[in-house]
């Protein structure tokens, strides 16, 4: 029986998708191409996985939260991967083995609401998507990814960072294909537009006027709450959005991408902001950490969503 969706209840539910800052900045982990896939080839890399799994799983647990497990695909797709020397055949296998990785995680832990979600991300840069697709384009190019990933358990599809609508319709279109439930993550600049130029309200309509609104719902990634404070009302629209994954910075994507230090914000501050807008918008179901924040702001945030 498939497992129920965050959007289906009203548990909160944690995730966490600040692994690569983590390890690059304050583990001196070297992640060529900001790829964590490769982690799972080695012992030590496995290590690194298991103990962000683990550590998600048990505060949830302790917390009486619900947990979703990304898996280590955000940028294992075609042309990514070929940049890191990945053929077709080996980065099939790499998604195929990331997500057999996190079942077996979490096969033992039936006293939570345990996710497994497959990662995947944008074709090209997401903090600046100069190059666009079509629609048919996007789909044809993601349907490769999201077909093996069809083979696994996984529970569900998630897009993160995404900038451009259009490349995330084709993603929907593709997960639709295989009847596989897509939840699309938008990043936004320091003013709460796209890195497009689009609005979050827009460009949740243009995918759902496409696609029949086939996503489960969405989700706001790799940005501060300061950022999108001002869009993130109580207009229908945001009914749609279902989660927040904020970064612990409030530097734009420019800074980030030039930073030689990682910026982890105040975790007590980032817990309450994050708890302050499940308050506010009790559909809000999905609440994590994305770029600078580590397990100080999870243990943060789960605190304030339970006290």
């Amino acid at each position: 029986m498939p497992r129920p969706l965050p959007h289906q209840g009203t548990q909160p539910f944690l995730t966490y998708t600040g692994m690569e800052t983590d390890l690059i900045f304050t583990q001196g982990v070297d992640l060529p191409g900001f790829a964590s896939f490769p982690l799972l080839e080695t012992p030590d890399g496995r290590a690194h996985l298991t103990s962000y799994a683990t550590d998600l799983t048990d505060l949830a647990a302790r917390s009486n939260l619900g947990v979703i497990l990304e898996s280590a695909t955000w940028v294992a797709n075609t042309d990514r991967a070929a940049a890191l020397g990945y053929d077709a055949t080996a980065v099939r296998q790499a998604n195929l083995n990331a997500i057999a990785f996190l079942s077996e995680l979490r096969s033992p832990l039936d006293h939570t609401a345990t996710l497994v979600s497959a990662n995947i991300g944008p074709r090209h840069d997401a903090y600046a998507p100069d190059t666009r697709m079509s629609v048919t384009e996007a789909t044809a190019y993601h349907t490769t990814q999201i077909a093996t990933l069809a083979q696994t358990n996984a529970d569900l599809i998630t897009a993160y960072t995404m900038a451009d609508p259009t490349e995330a319709t084709g993603m929907v279109l593709a997960a639709r294909a295989f009847a596989l439930p897509i939840v699309v993550a938008f990043t936004v600049e320091t003013d709460g537009t796209l890195p497009t130029g689009g609005s979050l309200e827009d460009a949740i309509s243009q995918i759902d006027a496409a696609t029949n609104a086939y996503p489960a719902y969405y989700m706001i990634n790799c940005a501060h709450p300061d950022h999108f404070a001002d869009v993130f009302t109580d207009a229908p629209w945001t009914q749609r959005v279902r989660g927040i994954v904020a970064n612990a910075s409030r530097c734009s994507h420019a800074e980030l991408d030039n930073a030689t230090e990682l910026d982890a914000g105040n975790p007590a501050e980032f817990g309450q902001q994050l708890a302050d807008l499940r308050q506010k918008h009790a559909h809000l179901r999905v609440l994590g950490g994305c770029c600078g924040t580590d397990k100080r702001h999870l243990s943060e945030l789960a605190k304030r969503l339970t006290s």
